[in-house]
């Protein structure tokens, strides 16, 4: 079994220790260590009976042994975080809940977090450090680009391409073969039909931009 830890603290990264076990039962495949959150500012240092490492430091003895994974929903923090971890040299770990259902035409990057009852059709690319939240559908010809944060319920058709760094809102759909670009948050329940540019905040039925970051 592979050593694994989980970067973040909050609600995502107990149900992320919830995804590991359950792999766990389908297979053993994970020796669960613990959490990395440096803002963790409880006095007990333990979070579900495992402890919460508080400080690099005390992590870097280990970090050619174990692999991490971030449990970090936001998109942008996510990315500095596994940036900043990167230069100390560890290892990501992919972890796919046994229930997803996939074709052999699916390529995960490293450090994907796929929660249980997502489906992904054909000639589908994931780039690094993405995450799909519960019960999404991914149709053929999807790219997903690095750092995407897919929440809950979402519905991407055919054809799709999402640029880095986005995150797509809880029951929000996108038709076919419409673009989403880099740094954009789309809103809960938003029903995408057009084109959404760079670095905007779009919501409604049909998604419109309503702020630039």
């Amino acid at each position: 079994m592979k050593t694994i830890l989980i970067i973040g603290a909050g609600g995502f990264a107990r149900e992320v220790k919830w995804l590991i076990d359950e792999i766990n039962k389908s297979s053993s495949q994970w020796e669960f260590m613990g959490y990395f959150d440096e803002k963790w500012n409880v006095e007990e240092k333990k979070l579900l009976g495992y402890k919460v490492y508080t400080n690099i430091i005390e992590l870097l003895d280990y970090k050619q042994k174990i692999y991490v994974v971030c449990a970090i929903g936001d998109s942008i923090l996510r990315k500095k975080v596994i940036e900043e971890l990167q230069v100390y040299g560890f290892k990501f770990a992919t972890i796919i809940h046994p229930n997803v259902l996939k074709s052999d035409y699916v390529t995960f990057e490293e450090g994907c977090i796929i929660c249980a009852n997502n489906i992904f059709t054909t000639n589908i690319k994931v780039g690094k450090h993405v995450i799909f939240n519960l019960s999404c559908t991914t149709g053929h010809d999807v790219n997903i680009n690095d750092y995407v944060t897919v929440f809950p319920s979402v519905s991407i058709s055919g054809g799709v391409n999402i640029g880095a760094a986005s995150s797509i809102g809880t029951k929000s759909a996108i038709i076919q073969g419409k673009n989403i670009g880099h740094n954009v948050t789309i809103g809960a329940g938003a029903v995408v039909i057009t084109d959404i540019p760079d670095n905007c905040t779009a919501v409604g039925m049909p998604a419109k931009p309503i702020k630039f970051k």
